[in-house]
């Protein structure tokens, strides 16, 4: 039988293939974090027609003739370029800008990810649309341990700021040295206990014959010596277990402008909204104004991206060709940065994928033609007797 013949059936195999790969890249250009995919062929085996001699002392050496035997797939790679960004107004969606893949669970077995088209389940955990659920680092008092276990990344309504009681507070403003004898200026501090019931701290500020006095809570006043028109660094009222800088006051004529510029404390409150920094963490602004990190998302990265396998849901598996995982929080160590509102869309060329279609289908067409050929010969072969 003519070896064409099974060099044409190579042909068409592996035309097929390429085929399959490019239309799977089309079907695909549209889904999130979806890589392209392409295939490179490799010769197989030679038969060695006549082998080949070495140089003689008074004969020339002679190449040896081989037939070739037909192609095979050599490979299908995965092209890792960045996809284009796609804007969604979703906080819950996150994009890798850079290398990296976001960290999955699902029934106990962890895959890995472009796409980050996230939402919350009854949990409040952040999960894949097919239900995995994104890892990352939880925070306790919030601080996060970026180099503990993984756990799921749970954003709930329940969540709760705990209370802080108030030890300190700042006023500035300006105290007129002009102001009539017993003229007062009342400022209240909003306070609140260890277990965050609110409370207040009266400042009483009176004009003496030697200038103004302070007074908390109606305690005993405390003169107040202007130099310059500026306190001395470090002047401070303290009641009820709250110091009160009173350093930044000026004494200069004119207006009154005292007022409260900052106290720490607050009351226990509830989530209300959250945000994303480019590294991973999930910031938490709570019900009584207090801001605290929650949580941040953990990426890894491997050696060889080249040798995940993709396990559907546009997830990847690490296998021994990739190698084991690289975990760490977004742009550090090669990792690339994270950008909430917006999804990483498919890096598919489709010019270059309909480029590839039509040299696919004429690279089928002449290994058609080769056993059509083939065949034709065979049956003038067999029509030499009749």
């Amino acid at each position: 039988m003519l070896r064409s013949l099974y060099s044409g059936i190579s042909g068409l195999r592996a035309h097929q293939t390429m085929l399959d790969v490019t239309g799977n890249n089309i079907a695909n250009v549209n889904t999130a974090g979806y890589k392209g995919s392409s295939v490179q062929f490799q010769d197989t085996l030679s038969q060695v027609a006549r082998s080949g001699s070495a140089a003689q002392a008074a004969t020339g050496g002679t190449n040896a003739a081989q037939v070739g035997l037909g192609v095979q797939v050599a490979a299908i790679s995965t092209n890792f370029s960045q996809g284009s960004a796609q804007a969604t107004g979703r906080s819950t969606d996150m994009m890798i800008s850079g290398d990296g893949f976001f960290i999955t669970s699902k029934g106990g077995q962890q895959s890995y990810a472009r796409a980050g088209a996230f939402d919350f389940d009854s949990r409040g955990r952040l999960v894949s649309p097919d239900g995995a659920l994104l890892q990352g680092w939880s925070a306790t008092g919030g601080k996060v341990n970026a180099g503990g276990a993984l756990g799921d990344i749970r954003i709930a309504k329940d969540m709760v700021a705990p209370p802080a009681a108030t030890t300190s507070a700042v006023l500035g403003g300006n105290l007129p040295n002009d102001a009539a004898l017993g003229a007062t200026v009342v400022r209240d501090v909003q306070s609140f206990d260890a277990r965050g019931a609110k409370g207040n701290l009266e400042l009483t500020f009176t004009m003496t014959a030697t200038g103004w006095e302070a007074s908390a809570n109606g305690a005993a006043a405390k003169p107040l010596t202007f130099t310059a028109g500026g306190l001395p660094a470090g002047t401070t009222l303290t009641s009820g277990g709250v110091t009160v800088d009173l350093s930044a006051l000026t004494g200069n004529a004119g207006s009154t402008t005292v007022a409260v510029t900052s106290h720490d404390g607050n009351a226990a409150g509830t989530l209300d909204s959250f945000s994303m920094g480019t590294d991973g963490t999930l910031t938490g602004t709570f019900t009584n104004g207090e801001n605290m990190v929650i949580g941040q998302v953990a990426l890894a990265n491997f050696t060889n991206p080249g040798g995940l396998e993709k396990i559907g849901s546009s997830s990847y598996r690490s296998t021994a060709s990739s190698g084991a995982a690289t975990i760490g929080a977004a742009g550090q160590g090669g990792l690339g940065e994270l950008t909430s509102g917006y999804i990483e869309m498919s890096n598919v060329d489709l010019s270059q994928e309909f480029t590839n279609l039509i040299v696919a289908q004429r690279g089928f067409q002449a290994n058609a033609r080769i056993i059509t050929t083939s065949d034709e010969v065979l049956q003038e072969l067999t029509q030499l007797k009749r």
